[in-house]
C-alpha cells in the first residue's frame, strides 16, 4: 500500500482467529518470523515511495507509469488479500505464508533487475500477489500459535516491532538509494525473505482452518481485480470505456458475493450500520492519507531538493507519533467510546493535510512540513485504535475475522483509488499552470519542456526560470490535492458522526481482545 502507516485492523485480524495449536516452546520464533515477514511488506511500501523519484529519472518514466509502479502492487494485494487468508486455512497457514514469501522475494528480485518501466510494473503486480499470501499469513500464524491469554502480549510485541520497521524503512531506503541505486529498495527483500522462510520451515508448526470445506472465492477475487483495476486504468490512462467495464465488473461482483456458496465478502455484515459506518470512515480517511503520501516524496525530492535520505527522515515524526500515542489512543476508548475519537481524529487529520498545503518552493523543514506531519500523525493516532474496535464490535463473533479482513482490504483499495484520482487532478492543474509560465519563456526552451510534459516535476532543464516554473506548477497542483485530502478527512468525520452509535467501544481498548456484539442489536 502506498502509505507510511499500517492499515487498520491488523491486530483485530489476529484477535478474531482461533488458536489451533498453542506453541509454548517456539513462541519467540513465531513472533520473530511474523515480525520479519510483516516488515517485508511494510518496508516495501515505505521504501518504494521514497524510491519513486530516482527510478522515474533512471527509467525516463512519465507520471502515469510511476503511478502504475505503486498501483499494480496495490491492486493485486487488495483484490486477493481475503483469498490469501482462505488459502492458508485450506492448505496450511505456514505453507501459504512461505509460498507468499518466496513469490514476494522472486518478484522483488525481478523489480531490481527490471530494464524498463514496463518490466518493473509487471514485477510489482507479481509482488502484490505474493503480498496477498504473505500479509494475512503472518497474522494467521500468530493467531494459530498463541492462546487467548498470551495473545495480547504477542500482539503488542508484533505491533511495536513492525511499527519500528515502518519508521526505519524510509530512512534506510533513502540511504540505499542515495549511496547506491533505487534497485536496492527491492533487492533488500531477498536476504530478508530467505531468513523468514528458513525460520518458518524450521520453527513454526503447520496448522489449518477448522472448516476445510470452505473454498477460496476465486471468482470474487477476479471480479474485484477487474472492477478496481478498470477504474484505475480509466483514470490514469484516460480510457472511459475501461470505467464502464469496471462498473459492470463491480455489479457482477456484488451479485456473485450475494449468491456465492463461500463468498469472499459476505454482504450480510454490511447490515450492521456501525460496520458500514466504520468502512466509510476507513474509505475516506485512508484515501486522503494514501493519495497524499504517494505525492509527498515527489514534492520533497523533485521540488524541494531533499535527498532520498532526508525525504525518508522527514516522514519520521508522522510515523513515530502514531506509534508513541497508540497506548494513549486506546485510553480514549475507555473514557469516551469509539465514536467521539472517530469524529475528532479525522478532523485533526484534515487540519494536518491543510497545513501540508502551506509550503511553497523552499523554506526550512521545521516551519514548512513538520507542523503538518505532526498534526496529521496526531489525527491518525486518535483514529486508528477506535476504528479497529468499532469493526470488531459491530458484527457477531463468527464474522469478526472476515470483517477485519474486509476493513483492511478497504483501506488498501482506498489508497489505490486515491493515487489514480489525485494523479488526474494534479496533472490537470500542473499542465494549466505550466502553460501560463511557458508563455514567458523563449521558444527553444518551450519546445524542450513540451517534450517532457508527462514527467511533471521530473522535467529536466538547465534553465533556472524554467526549473522554477516547473516547481511552482507542481506545487500548485499538489496544494489542490491536499485540500481534496482535507475534504475527504472531513467526510470521514461526518460519516462517523452520522452512522456510528454513541458509546460504541466504551470500556474496551485496542490492546485487548474486544468481545464482538451481535450485529442484529446494532441495525
Amino acid at each position: 500500500m502506498a502509505t507510511f502507516a499500517k492499515p487498520p485492523c491488523d491486530e483485530a485480524s489476529i484477535l478474531a482467529q482461533p488458536c489451533a495449536e498453542p506453541s509454548a516452546a517456539n513462541g519467540g520464533w513465531v513472533l520473530a518470523t511474523t515480525i520479519l515477514g510483516s516488515s517485508m511488506a511494510f518496508i516495501d511500501g515505505t521504501v518504494v515511495n521514497v524510491a519513486l523519484p530516482a527510478l522515474q529519472s533512471a527509467l525516463g518514466a512519465t507520471l502515469s507509469q510511476v503511478q502504475w509502479v505503486v498501483e499494480a502492487y496495490a491492486l493485486f494485494l487488495a483484490a486477493l488479500l481475503l483469498i490469501g487468508g482462505s488459502l492458508g486455512d485450506l492448505y496450511g497457514r505456514r505453507k501459504i505464508f512461505v509460498a507468499g514469501v518466496a513469490l514476494f522475494c522472486a518478484a522483488s528480485a525481478w523489480c531490481g533487475l527490471a530494464v524498463n518501466i514496463r518490466q518493473l510494473i509487471l514485477a510489482r503486480a507479481l509482488q502484490g500477489v505474493g503480498g496477498a499470501m504473505l500479509v494475512p499469513g503472518s497474522l494467521a500464524l500468530i493467531s494459530s500459535n498463541f492462546p487467548q491469554e498470551r495473545r495480547g502480549r504477542a500482539i503488542g510485541t508484533w505491533s511495536g516491532f513492525t511499527s519500528i520497521t515502518a519508521a526505519i524503512g524510509p530512512v534506510l531506503g533513502g540511504w540505499f538509494i542515495e549511496h547506491g541505486s533505487w534497485r536496492w529498495a527491492f533487492f533488500i527483500n531477498v536476504p530478508l525473505g530467505l531468513i523468514v522462510a528458513a525460520f518458518a520451515l524450521w520453527k513454526i508448526p503447520e496448522s489449518k482452518g477448522a472448516n476445510l470445506r470452505t473454498r477460496p472465492d476465486w471468482i470474487g477475487g477476479l471480479l474485484a481485480a477487474l472492477a478496481f483495476g478498470g477504474i484505475v486504468f480509466a483514470l490514469i490512462q484516460s480510457v472511459p470505456v475501461a470505467g464502464a467495464m469496471s462498473a459492470v465488473a463491480l455489479l457482477g461482483m456484488a451479485y456473485w458475493e450475494a449468491h456465492a456458496p463461500t463468498p469472499m465478502v459476505p454482504l450480510q455484515v454490511f447490515r450492521s450500520r456501525d460496520f458500514t459506518g466504520a468502512n466509510l470512515v476507513t474509505l475516506f480517511l485512508y484515501s486522503a492519507l494514501g493519495g497524499v503520501l504517494f505525492f509527498l516524496p515527489l514534492d520533497l525530492i523533485q521540488v524541494q531538493g531533499y535527498s532520498p535520505t532526508q525525504a525518508g527522515a522527514a516522514l519520521l515524526p508522522f510515523i513515530l507519533l502514531m506509534f508513541l500515542l497508540s497506548r494513549w489512543s486506546g485510553g480514549l476508548l475507555d473514557r469516551y467510546g469509539a465514536k467521539a475519537p472517530l469524529v475528532v481524529g479525522p478532523l485533526i487529520a484534515a487540519v494536518g493535510f491543510a497545513l501540508l498545503g502551506r509550503p511553497g518552493v523552499g523554506g526550512a523543514y521545521w516551519n514548512t512540513f513538520l507542523p503538518g506531519l505532526l498534526v496529521l500523525g496526531l489525527g491518525m493516532a486518535v483514529s486508528v485504535a477506535p476504528l479497529t474496535t468499532t469493526v470488531m464490535n459491530s458484527v457477531d463473533e463468527t464474522h469478526a475475522g472476515v470483517a477485519s479482513g474486509i476493513n483492511n482490504a478497504i483501506s488498501r483499495i482506498a489508497a489505490l483509488l486515491a493515487v489514480a484520482v489525485f494523479g488526474v487532478v494534479l496533472n490537470a492543474v500542473f499542465q494549466t499552470a505550466l502553460n501560463r509560465h511557458l508563455d514567458r519563456l523563449p521558444p527553444a526552451v518551450r519546445a524542450d519542456v513540451e517534450s517532457q510534459r508527462s514527467k511533471l516535476a521530473a522535467i529536466q532543464t538547465n534553465d533556472a526560470a524554467t526549473r522554477r516554473a516547473v516547481e511552482e506548477s507542481f506545487v500548485e497542483g499538489y496544494r489542490l490535492v491536499l485540500w481534496m485530502a482535507a475534504g475527504l478527512a472531513a467526510l470521514s468525520s461526518v460519516s462517523a458522526a452520522a452512522l456510528l452509535a454513541s458509546g460504541l467501544g466504551r470500556s474496551s481498548t485496542s490492546r485487548t481482545a474486544p468481545k464482538p456484539r451481535p450485529a442484529r442489536n446494532r441495525r
